[in-house]
């Protein structure tokens, strides 16, 4: 497949009732393990491409660096590639868009767009996070690519006591719409992990509906229940190889 052709078959994967799953990986390595293992669409986390190259998370990683990382990880597999492109490395609309056109230059066809303002806390009015969008979405128009934007929502995420996530749920309802109207393709909620609300969000969202598995979310089975389209892993499955890495040298070096 070409690239517009990946991107055509990306956004076909995302199915109310019956998601996507996607197990996300860090760099080439992990891409083709992943695929390797009956993936059917590949995605970057952020926290996850940091900690592998020695970075935090909230777009630590160079620019240029993951542009690389990015290029590496779609050479490395023929199935569609999204990457976690956090808050596109601007606050300004049309330099956000020209750097998500350099993750459309080395072949991906999805983004994970948020809309917390990063490295300063709290999120951007949800008027300039559509225009921002929108900027993204007008460029790759512009060169022909059906980019998958995942908007993102931090709502949920920068609010700690979840039982005041069903407080929030409003307003991330009318973002989601307003993201929508702005050419996103998708509406990504990580943290929120209260089945009820999670199934009002999916019933209002004209969006699919992208879910984070994490220890307190329900499993797969329940959220298909509940109306989601995509599940992702986010950073657990860089945490669980990293666990296992740590275990494993512990016992090779452990006393004797």
């Amino acid at each position: 497949m070409n690239q517009k052709e990946k991107a055509l078959a990306f956004a076909a994967l995302h199915k109310k009732g019956d998601p996507v799953v996607l197990y996300n990986i860090w760099d080439a390595g992990s891409a083709k393990a992943v695929a390797e293992a009956g993936a059917k669409a590949l995605a970057t986390g952020s926290w996850s491409v940091a900690a592998a190259h020695g970075f935090g998370d909230g777009e630590k990683v160079p620019l240029a660096w993951l542009a690389d990382i990015a290029r590496l990880v779609v050479a490395s597999t023929d199935l569609p590639v999204s990457i976690d492109f956090e808050g596109a490395y601007s606050d300004d609309a049309a330099t956000g868009a020209a750097n998500v056109s350099r993750i459309l230059d080395v072949g991906a066809i999805g983004i994970n767009f948020e809309d917390q303002i990063v490295g300063k806390g709290g999120v951007h009015p949800v008027e300039k996070q559509a225009e921002r969008i929108r900027a993204i979405r007008e460029m790759a128009d512009r060169r022909g690519i059906p980019l998958f934007i995942n908007a993102r929502t931090d709502l949920f995420l920068q609010e700690g006591d979840e039982s005041r996530h069903a407080g929030l749920v409003d307003e991330a309802i009318a973002r989601g719409k307003a993201y929508a109207e702005a050419g996103a393709s998708g509406f990504f909620v990580p943290w929120l992990v209260d089945e009820a609300l999670i199934a009002k969000v999916c019933a209002a969202s004209i969006l699919p509906v992208n879910i984070m598995m994490r220890p307190a979310a329900p499993d797969l089975k329940t959220l298909a229940r509940a109306g989601v389209s995509r599940v992702s892993y986010g950073p657990g499955p860089y945490r669980v190889m990293m666990e296992e890495l740590k275990a494993a040298a512990t016992e090779v070096y452990a006393p004797r």
